[in-house]
């Protein structure tokens, strides 16, 4: 089974950079993609990042232009380089990996990360 292991997170002041990593312990299949997502207190957890092994990326509105995904596959590892942070960027992020192939309305499979801690003061 895959485990992913995030690292990068911690305390930056609004303005402030992090780079986030999260590493994949096992194989992962081909026709996959892996990306963030980030949970803030109380509120539900939202769509950061993804890449696919094919390297099509995408990124919502709130993050477009400050943050960039990348993976280096034969390392089986994502980064998430996160310029220009703002106070509203704080939560939880999650490493998540998943096959593009869904079966009968089942994904193949999907891993997630324990979360590492993002604080951005004001």
């Amino acid at each position: 089974q895959v485990q992913l292991v995030e690292a990068g997170g911690g305390l930056v002041q609004a303005g402030g950079s992090l780079r986030l990593s999260c590493a994949a312990s096992g194989i992962i299949s081909s026709m996959n993609r892996m990306g963030w997502y980030r949970q803030p207190p109380g509120k539900q957890r939202e769509l950061v990042a993804t890449v696919t092994d094919g390297g099509i990326t995408n990124y919502p509105d709130s993050v477009k232009g400050r943050f960039t995904i990348s993976r280096d596959n034969a390392k089986n590892t994502v980064y998430l380089q996160m310029n220009s942070l703002k106070p509203e960027d704080t939560a939880v992020y999650y490493c998540n990996a998943a096959s593009l192939w869904v079966v009968n309305g089942k994904r193949q499979y999907e891993y997630w990360g324990q979360g590492t801690q993002v604080t951005v003061s004001s």
